[in-house]
C-alpha cells in the first residue's frame, strides 16, 4: 500500500495534538480549509475515520489514537535528528550576515513569521531587515536579497516569483448580513472599494468575475495595511490574498462574500543583482525563500 503524503500526516498529528482545525491552522500557516482538505484526504486514502465532533472540540477515534501515537513518534525522532543536524552544522558554519529588503509586514506576514523561526534554528546567520514595497524603493547599496511588490522584468538583476496572488474580496462580517448583503458581484455595486492602486486591480477582478466598475464610492490607499484595517472596520470591501489574509480570515475578523479568486496585476518577486546570485550564501537563502513559499 502507497503510503499518503507526509505532510497529510503533520497536518494530521498538529490536529490531534490541539483539537481543532482552527489552532492547527494558525500553527501551520494555512487556512482552516486547507486543514481540513489534507485530514479528508488521509482518511479517504487510509479508509478510516480519524476523529469525531465532541462539541466544538475534535476527538480521536480508536483508529485515530492508535495512528497518532505512532506519528507522534515518528514527528519526534524526525525532529530530534533535525536538531542535531543544526546543531552539528552550526558548529561547524562560519557566522553569515544578509540583508534582506521586505515589504511592509501586512503583506507578507506568513513570511515574517518562517524567517524568526529560520533564525531560531540557523544560529550562524544573521539577517539584517530593511523596508521597501517596490522595486524603486529598495537600497541596493545595503540590500544584498528584495522581496518586491510589482512586475518584471528588472534588467541587470535575478529574479523568481515568490508568491502568485490570487485576489477574492474580502470585507466585515456585517457584510454578509441584512439587505444590504453581498451575495452576487452585482451587490457589491452598492458598497465602498477599498483601493491600494488606482483601480487597476478592482478593475481586473470585475472584468474577470463579470460584475461592473459602478460602485457607491471608492477609496484610495498608498499602504495595503491601511486598506485591510479599514476592511475589517467595515468601511468598504478590499481585494486580498488567502495567503495575506489567513489570520484574518481564520479569526473572523474578515470574510469572504464570494467564492471567486483571480490572478493580481502584480505578484512578490525575490530578486537580487547578478553578482550577488554568485555569493553562496545568497543563492542558499533565496532556495530556502523559494521552496518555503511554494
Amino acid at each position: 500500500m502507497a503510503l499518503p503524503p507526509l505532510y497529510s500526516f503533520k497536518v494530521f498529528e498538529c490536529v490531534a495534538r490541539l483539537g481543532s482545525l482552527a489552532a492547527a491552522s494558525v500553527e501551520l500557516h494555512v487556512t482552516s480549509g486547507a486543514v481540513s482538505q489534507q485530514i479528508k484526504a488521509l482518511q479517504g486514502s487510509l479508509g478510516v475515520e480519524l476523529f469525531e465532533k465532541r462539541g466544538r472540540q475534535l476527538a480521536l477515534t480508536a483508529s485515530g489514537r492508535v495512528l497518532q501515537q505512532r506519528v507522534a513518534r515518528a514527528m519526534g525522532e524526525i525532529r530530534d535528528g533535525v536538531e542535531e543536524l543544526h546543531a552539528s552544522a552550526n558548529v561547524q558554519t562560519p557566522p553569515i550576515t544578509l540583508t534582506l529588503s521586505l515589504p511592509p509586514a501586512e503583506g507578507i506576514t506568513w513570511l515574517a513569521t518562517l524567517l524568526f523561526e529560520l533564525m531560531a534554528d540557523n544560529r550562524a546567520l544573521t539577517l539584517n531587515l530593511l523596508t521597501a514595497t517596490y522595486f524603486n524603493q529598495v537600497n541596493w547599496r545595503k540590500a544584498d536579497i528584495a522581496v518586491v511588490y510589482g512586475s518584471p522584468p528588472w534588467p541587470g538583476y535575478w529574479w523568481r516569483q515568490l508568491h502568485g496572488i490570487q485576489l477574492t474580496p474580502v470585507c466585515s462580517p456585517q457584510y454578509l448580513r441584512g439587505p444590504q448583503a453581498i451575495r452576487s458581484v452585482d451587490d457589491l455595486a452598492r458598497h465602498r472599494l477599498l483601493h491600494e492602486d488606482a483601480g487597476e486591480q478592482w478593475q481586473q477582478w470585475l472584468t474577470e468575475a463579470g460584475g461592473t466598475s459602478r460602485s457607491a464610492s471608492h477609496v484610495y490607499f498608498e499602504d495595503f495595511a491601511l486598506v485591510l484595517q479599514a476592511a475589517r472596520d467595515g468601511f468598504g470591501v478590499a481585494l486580498s490574498d488567502e495567503t495575506v489574509s489567513a489570520r484574518d480570515l481564520n479569526e473572523g475578523r474578515l470574510v469572504q462574500p464570494l467564492a471567486i479568486s483571480v490572478p493580481a496585476v502584480h505578484n512578490y518577486y525575490c530578486i537580487c543583482t547578478e553578482d550577488a546570485w554568485e555569493r553562496r550564501e545568497v543563492k542558499s537563502f533565496i532556495d530556502w525563500l523559494l521552496s518555503t513559499a511554494n
